[in-house]
């Protein structure tokens, strides 16, 4: 049973001053990592009582979120060396020409896109599905005339958004959220469907008639809008690169037909060995580096060393340049969360935003619809931490309490808070929680966060509407 009560300390409000600081210079469009890392440097003062304990608090928190981050970087600095030796060798035009007959307008492209990575999704999570569609889609899409920032939109509301709250497959997010509330998952599921349903439905719908008219963009010839333009001069042992209507490269076909077929045993393997989250990413990662050293054996034969050092370092370098700014913001709202304890050692609160949220619930007078709105609320706040998952035992909890107190639908109140606790948290809000999409798609994941914002809380206002008729 929840805690119905919450002691905050002056750390708490210090805390809480620096998100909604944040929050407005990123309303403002200006950078906020040094605007993180003055607060952090307050919160480690406040909490730890002096100058060296705030100082060690910038280096900790900065640490600790480069640590966390740090999968995310490998995979995305992998697959964008795979990426730059597919577009080099030519691999990528042979491997959108199948897509061609689907994919002719930025429209269609975009529920294609969006529709694929919320399959794979369903099986294999967000995160290694960001890589195998970035690699293999991605690139087309953009060339059928599909801005970056679109095709963004469409994998990320999709995966991170609908996939992962949703989650009917794997059922992780459910099986916390039941768990915490005293429920069983296909309870979740079943009951709360309709409430799923119509998150999904709604924000989708919106943001593509919100900005059906921005979809799509000119092409400056000789670009795909993602991948660099192929290098054409020419080095020693390496292959002529061709214009996209002269002779196929050898090497070029060996890189097309492997690609898929490799990416195809990984969905086989995930799916018989059962491997899920990072361990799916892995696999997708290592097949991504060791197709990007095929490419480059098989076209640059001698030289293949050198080539193969040189995708690496342009694909951790654009990997590192994504996240730079990302560590200073992520540092100062892992400090919101479970991290605190190990960044700033021994503190009396399992969450700075848990215990906001429990304030919020105990403090509130209750009805039905009421309790619903603080659901929500709950699973927002614990979500700015960019995790998702952190917050549903805690919503989990709230609709127990809530459920019993005012009679309303334990399993919709759970769905609830777990809709705005992944929506938030695990990757469609948040800045800090977008990085994978934002950096497969080169673009700003500020500027989609802000894209993303109305669609969500469009869905958010059609989610607590129909769970108002279920509750």
């Amino acid at each position: 049973m929840l805690e119905t009560a919450a002691v905050l300390t002056p750390l708490h409000c210090l805390y809480l001053a620096g998100v909604m600081v944040i929050l407005a210079v990123m309303v403002m469009r200006k950078d906020t990592p040094a605007v993180c890392i003055g607060f952090l440097f307050l919160l480690g003062l406040a909490g730890t009582g002096n100058v060296i304990g705030g100082i060690q608090t910038v280096f900790n928190a900065m640490l600790y979120a480069a640590r966390e981050f740090m999968e995310v970087i490998a995979t995305i600095a992998l697959v964008t060396a795979l990426s730059k030796t597919l577009g080099d060798l030519g691999s990528d035009r042979l491997l959108m020409r199948p897509m061609s007959r689907f994919m002719r307008t930025p429209s269609v492209t975009w529920w294609i896109l969006g529709l694929t990575m919320l399959l794979f999704s369903l099986f294999l999570w967000p995160s290694p599905s960001v890589a195998l569609v970035g690699a293999i889609m991605l690139p087309f899409a953009v060339q059928t005339g599909l801005k970056p920032l679109a095709a963004a939109m469409a994998m990320n509301l999709f995966g991170h958004g609908i996939a992962l709250s949703y989650d009917v497959v794997i059922q992780g997010a459910p099986a916390i959220s039941a768990s915490a509330a005293g429920i069983t998952t296909s309870q979740v599921l079943t009951e709360g469907r309709p409430v799923f349903l119509a998150m999904g439905a709604a924000t989708v719908t919106a943001a593509f008639l919100l900005n059906r008219k921005s979809l799509s963009a000119p092409m400056e010839p000789g670009t795909n809008g993602f991948l660099p333009a192929p290098d054409n001069t020419s080095e020693p042992g390496a292959p002529a690169m061709s214009s996209p209507r002269s002779k196929i490269s050898r090497p070029a076909l060996v890189l097309a037909v492997a690609t898929p077929l490799a990416f195809l045993a990984d969905i086989a393997a995930m799916l018989a060995f059962d491997l899920r989250g990072g361990d799916a990413t892995s696999i997708v990662s290592g097949t991504a580096v060791l197709l990007m050293c095929l490419g480059a054996a098989t076209a640059f034969k001698k030289n293949c060393l050198e080539k193969i050092t040189g995708y690496l370092t342009d694909g951790f370098l654009f990997a590192i340049r994504i996240f730079a700014p990302v560590i200073a913001i992520g540092a100062f709202f892992f400090l919101g969360g479970e991290g605190i304890s190990s960044i700033m050692g021994d503190i009396p609160t399992k969450g700075i935003m848990n215990d906001w949220a429990v304030w919020l619930a105990s403090h509130a007078p209750l009805n039905k619809y009421l309790t619903g709105v603080i659901q929500m609320a709950a699973g927002a706040l614990t979500g700015l931490d960019g995790s998702g998952f952190s917050g549903l035992p805690l919503t989990g909890a709230l609709a127990s309490t809530f459920g019993a107190a005012t009679g309303a639908s334990v399993p919709v109140l759970a769905a609830l808070g777990q809709i705005t606790a992944i929506f938030v948290g695990g990757g469609t809000i948040v800045p800090w929680g977008l990085i994978p999409v934002a950096a497969i798609c080169d673009i700003s994941p500020l500027e989609l966060a802000r894209k993303n914002f109305l669609p969500v809380v469009i869905g958010f206002a059609c989610a607590f509407g129909a769970a108002c008729l279920l509750l």
